[in-house]
């Protein structure tokens, strides 16, 4: 555990998790001068090895309550009263938004209370949640066997989906036909419970369909917002992390999310994702992440800092106008190459397309020039991460199926779907 080093005059920020996520936090304050602890939370080391960070520890208890206590000892032991709280990730953000009474007593918060936060936690409930409010959306089923999952799709391609975010490792499976959904949701059943698996259609179109919509709110008004396109994911079907990234003008898209934060009365950080259908234009809404998301940091160089905004917010400062330049970009190097590359090979992805990205304003997910170690270290790193997600799949090999509530969310046993294509890669670690 290191010390704290900064003024203890000034209140700082406490980053759960030191991602890529984590590291654009503490980058966006560090280079302001304010302090920020970072409680490493899983594999990655990043922020902890930026220049900004002036403390660490980890985050330990076998319990989501323990890990409650632990945030609450760490402020008391070193200092921290009155910092603001940065989760970096569902699981983080759910800690959080579970514990505010307590927590409350040591710090303020980026992120909503939990009657917030399931809606987004739990996909079932963001369905019914975007079914009241006549919010479009990609057409839904619950099935209570695998006979029954082949019989509802009148159109494919579809995937199955757990409807709690981080319960397995694969974010889905896809079903190009009654057969496959019928094997894909047999095989996902054995991981999550039945009544816990949604099949969903997928929508049609390639990266420029997908969009975004990052903000800061209060009370569902947004101060700071900026609209982007996520150009290209990993994994390309089913992306659990942003490789491409750009902001750009889309009305529709800010009109339709902030439609959906006004009615959740949405306090603190957040992103909205949509996908436009190749077929019929419609934007559909895909998912709702409630905390910093993976590609925040392009706001720091479009001109809209959130991190530093919300930590004003969350500590009843006034917030600064911003606005987001359009036409900036942002991609994790490690990530996004061999992504493109494999596009390009298999014939979705022009070459010169590809080259065109990399011109403009540009910023880059990881490597900074004012704090280069965390760069360095990134590749090692993500070296060593795959390798023990390939240990952890080899010897969970037909181990049990997995509670939905299980208390820290470690990785379940997900190795391929027993049809060849089914299997999406993870990428939420990387």
């Amino acid at each position: 555990m290191g010390a704290y080093l900064g003024s203890r005059s000034l209140p700082g920020a406490v980053v759960i998790g030191a991602d890529y996520r984590g590291l654009a936090v503490v980058r966006s304050l560090g280079r302001r001068g304010i302090p920020v602890w970072v409680v490493r939370d899983g594999d990655d080391t990043l922020a902890w090895r930026s220049r900004y960070t002036t403390g660490r520890s980890d985050l330990g208890g076998a319990t989501e309550g323990a890990r409650a206590a632990g945030l609450v000892d760490l402020a008391s032991a070193h200092g921290l009263e009155g910092w603001t709280l940065f989760p970096t990730s569902n699981r983080s953000a759910r800690l959080v938004a579970l514990n505010q009474a307590a927590l409350a007593e040591r710090f303020s918060f980026t992120t909503p209370p939990w009657s917030t936060m399931r809606v987004a936690y739990d996909k079932r409930v963001l369905v019914n949640f975007a079914e009241r409010l006549g919010v479009d959306q990609p057409r839904t089923w619950v099935a209570e066997t695998a006979a029954d999952a082949a019989q509802m799709p009148d159109r494919y391609p579809v995937c199955v989906k757990p409807a709690i975010s981080q319960v397995t490792s694969t974010k889905a499976w896809r079903a190009d036909s009654p057969g496959e959904l019928q094997e894909r949701f047999a095989y996902a059943a054995t991981l999550v419970d039945p009544s816990e698996l949604l099949i969903q259609e997928l929508v049609r179109g390639g990266g420029d369909m997908q969009l975004a919509y990052g903000a800061l709110c209060e009370d569902g008004e947004p101060l700071a917002w900026i609209v982007a396109r996520r150009a290209r994911q990993l994994p390309a079907d089913f992306g659990r992390a942003s490789t491409f990234v750009e902001t750009v003008d889309e009305p529709e898209v800010r009109a339709v999310a902030e439609r959906v934060l006004r009615d959740l009365r949405f306090t603190g950080l957040v992103e909205v994702e949509f996908k436009r259908d190749a077929d019929t234009g419609v934007l559909k809404l895909l998912d709702i992440n409630p905390r910093v998301w993976g590609w925040h940091s392009l706001g720091q160089r479009a001109g809209v800092d959130f991190p530093y905004l919300a930590r004003c917010l969350a500590l009843g400062e006034s917030v600064p106008a911003s606005q987001a330049e359009i036409g900036v970009r942002w991609s994790r190097l490690t990530t996004d190459v061999p992504t493109s590359l494999k596009e390009i090979v298999a014939g979705r992805l022009d070459a010169g397309a590809y080259l065109r990205s990399w011109r403009g304003p540009r910023v880059a997910a990881v490597f900074a020039r004012d704090d280069p170690w965390p760069g360095v270290a990134e590749v090692p790193m993500l070296v060593g991460i795959v390798g023990r997600r390939m240990v952890r799949s080899w010897r969970s090999a037909g181990d049990a199926p997995v509670p939905r509530e299980r208390e820290l969310w470690p990785d379940a046993p997900d190795g391929p779907a027993p049809v060849a294509g089914g299997w999406v890669q993870d990428a939420d670690d990387l």
